[in-house]
């Protein structure tokens, strides 16, 4: 089965190195991907778009096996855009995973709360983050995290989601709890009725906690590609 992995914010294809590997070991094809923009720290993504990174997902899409299913794995905010090529191509996947992240609502933005320069948005410093996500990040981890991190396009706090195809609702899910509890993010839903309004729509979805921190490719990768081979 071909597995399509979209990175979050900051982070280019690489980000998948450890989990990669434990797919294919499995029989699996891994595709990581490398947004549009995220292919250097040079690069230039001033006026790159949330289309293009949704696009960048369903070429992927396009070109795996005609006879058979993807599934798509987003990370953080990689997971709205997962869920964005998940409407745009909703007839060839299979299942999605949602790993430390949530699918925007359509007229949504992907994210938002950071601050740009230059047409672009640097890594926050440390402190920006709630303690629940760098915990399993050791100050060596943190560095290493730093060195590799690629700035991500502005156009990503102003562009809107676009979803179309209702069927998105019939696909299978897993939302993997990384920094949170499934609990914590059901008592969320039960107290805020706007939030994660996609969730409240999906026909058959699964919450799975995995407690690792906001980046359980870095710091529990074999149990986060179990959580996802158990699941195909």
């Amino acid at each position: 089965m071909d597995i399509i992995l979209i990175p979050g914010m900051w982070l280019d294809g690489s980000a998948w190195e450890q989990v990669v590997p434990l797919l294919e070991r499995a029989g699996h094809r891994a595709h990581p991907v490398t947004l549009p923009g995220m292919e250097s720290k040079d690069a230039d993504r001033t006026k790159v778009t949330l289309d293009e990174w949704v696009s960048a997902v369903t070429r992927v899409i396009d070109d795996a096996d005609p006879a058979a299913k993807v599934v798509l794995v987003g990370h953080s905010a990689g997971s709205a855009v997962a869920h964005a090529a998940l409407d745009a191509r909703a007839d060839r996947v299979a299942h999605i995973f949602y790993v430390g992240g949530f699918p925007s609502a359509d007229g949504h933005h992907l994210v938002d709360g950071y601050e740009a320069e230059g047409g672009e948005i640097p890594l926050p410093d440390w402190s920006g983050f709630d303690d629940a996500d760098i915990a399993d990040l050791d100050e060596a981890a943190r560095a290493e995290f730093r060195a590799r991190a690629i700035p991500a396009p502005e156009l990503l706090l102003r562009d809107q989601v676009r979803l179309t195809d209702d069927r998105r609702h019939d696909v299978p899910a897993t939302e993997v709890c990384t920094e949170y509890t499934a609990k914590a993010l059901r008592d969320w839903m039960n107290e805020d009725p706007n939030a994660l309004t996609e969730f409240r729509t999906a026909r058959h979805l699964e919450y799975v906690d995995l407690h690792s921190g906001h980046w359980p490719q870095f710091t529990r990768p074999e149990d986060l590609a179990t959580v996802i081979l158990d699941r195909l």
